[in-house]
This record gives structure tokens, C-alpha cells and sequence, in this order.
């Protein structure tokens, strides 16, 4: 479904991504995890083309994205960015209808539309109507999803979607995306700090360090034999906090 192949990106005699090789099947969640620094968002920008690759190429189902007009490209890849990204001063109905409209469709469709992906989001009708600043963190980032949602996208790519929000509407979007992922048939692209996010979520993890792909794996993989020491590391957090509560709740957890 995602092939990239020799992707790099450099900035004058820095290369923040280093001839990374993936492939990404359908139906699959792929989390890239690693520090800051590690060209994780970067990477997922030159998917879609926000950014432009210094060197190598990616292909959606065996096209070429350097073939299609970045504006198009854009319109059949859901993006899901982190902090939302909503336009303030526009309605929930607006936001949610920006790709839409910009295929054209008409109004009527268009709001039908809004109103499915509303409601696949779990969102109650009724606040088509209401400005961001008017909604809870976690209704935000589902009208951020349900934007992405819009125009039926295959691909979805979501850059540190649940960051901001607290550990129960945390953990209460992470169910509705596998969900959504699920039912619809959706191949995404997590990038998560969230280790334990990412093993939760993840059908396969990329780990990146230095702007290079150092493993990849299914977490069990991962787990079982990581590449190096600093993979072994970004488990320890994960580890540690299953021990911890282990004890605390006296070998009920």
C-alpha cells in the first residue's frame, strides 16, 4: 500500500532523514517511535508532500507520488496533525468540510457528509455549529479525525494525535482508532513519543534514531530481539510501569 523507498531529506549539511526504506501493507497501523530529533514527523510530511524529499520516492499503491499534484495528493491522504490544527474562527460543519470543499462538492452532499463522519467519530450532531474553542480537548482531536476522515481517504497519517489530552480521553480515542481502522479498512501511519501507546495500537513498530530506520517489527519481534541497546531501552519505560503497578495494586493488575 506505502512504499518508500530511500527516502532523505537534508537541510544544507544536515540530514534529518537518512535513506529510509518501509513498507506499510494494507489494513496495517505502523507507529514510528524514537526520540525527538529522530525524523519521525519528517518523515511522515514527505509522505503527503508537505515536505519535499532531498532524494528517493514514495508510492500509494504503486503510483509515484512525485506524479500527482501535491494538492491532490493531500485531498486522498487523511493527515490528523498534532494539536489539532482547527481554524478558530470556523465551525465544527466548516472544519470538518475544509477537503470537501475543496474537491468541489455540492452543499448538500457536503453536509450529508459532515453528518456521517460526525457521527463515525461519536460526535452528537448538534455541535456542527460550534466554534473549537468551544469544545472539550477531546471533541477537538475527533473533529480533527473526522476532517481526515472526510473525503474517505485509504491512507490515514496521524502525527502525535492524543499528546495534549488527558489519560481517560486518551485512552478512550485509541479505542475509537482502531475501531475506525477496522471498519473502514484504514492503513495509517501513528508517530507517537508514547511507548505504550504505540505498543497498544500498533500492528507493527518502526524505531528511528539519527533520522535512520534502525528496526522494524511487530512489538512481540521487538521485544523478543531488539536491534541494539537503544531499542532495548525504549521498552524499559513500558516494562518498568507494568512492574510498578503490579505492586502497587497487590498482583491484581
Amino acid at each position: 500500500m506505502i512504499d518508500i523507498d530511500g527516502l532523505t531529506r537534508r537541510y544544507g549539511d544536515t540530514t534529518v532523514v537518512d535513506t529510509v526504506t518501509l513498507q506499510v501493507q494494507q489494513g496495517e497501523l505502523l507507529a514510528l517511535v524514537g526520540g525527538s530529533g529522530a525524523g519521525k514527523t519528517t518523515l511522515l510530511k514527505m509522505i503527503n508532500r508537505l515536505i519535499e524529499p532531498t532524494a528517493g520516492c514514495v508510492r500509494l499503491d504503486g503510483e509515484d507520488t512525485r506524479s500527482v499534484e501535491p494538492h491532490t495528493l493531500r485531498r486522498r491522504i487523511g493527515y490528523v496533525f498534532q494539536g489539532v490544527g482547527l481554524f478558530p474562527h470556523w465551525t465544527v460543519a466548516e472544519n470538518v468540510a475544509v477537503p470537501l470543499t475543496l474537491e468541489g462538492w455540492p452543499a448538500t452532499r457536503i453536509r450529508q457528509r459532515v453528518d456521517e463522519v460526525l457521527e463515525l467519530v461519536e460526535l452528537p450532531g448538534h455541535i456542527r455549529e460550534r466554534r473549537p474553542a468551544e469544545l472539550s480537548g477531546g471533541q477537538q482531536q475527533r473533529v480533527g479525525v473526522a476532517r481526515a476522515l472526510a473525503a474517505s481517504p485509504r491512507v490515514m497519517l496521524l502525527d502525535e494525535p492524543f499528546g495534549a489530552l488527558d489519560p481517560v480521553t486518551r485512552d478512550r480515542l485509541q479505542q475509537s482508532l482502531l475501531d475506525l481502522k477496522q471498519r473502514l479498512g484504514l492503513t495509517a501511519i501513528l508517530v507517537t513519543h508514547d511507548m505504550t501507546e504505540a505498543l497498544l495500537l500498533a500492528d507493527r513498530l518502526g524505531v528511528m534514531r539519527g533520522g535512520r530506520l534502525v528496526q522494524v517489527g511487530s512489538p512481540a519481534d521487538l521485544l523478543r530481539a531488539p536491534a541494539d541497546v537503544g531499542v532495548a531501552a525504549l521498552f524499559d519505560t513500558p516494562r518498568r510501569q507494568v512492574r510498578v503497578l503490579d505492586m502497587r495494586l497487590g498482583g491484581l493488575a
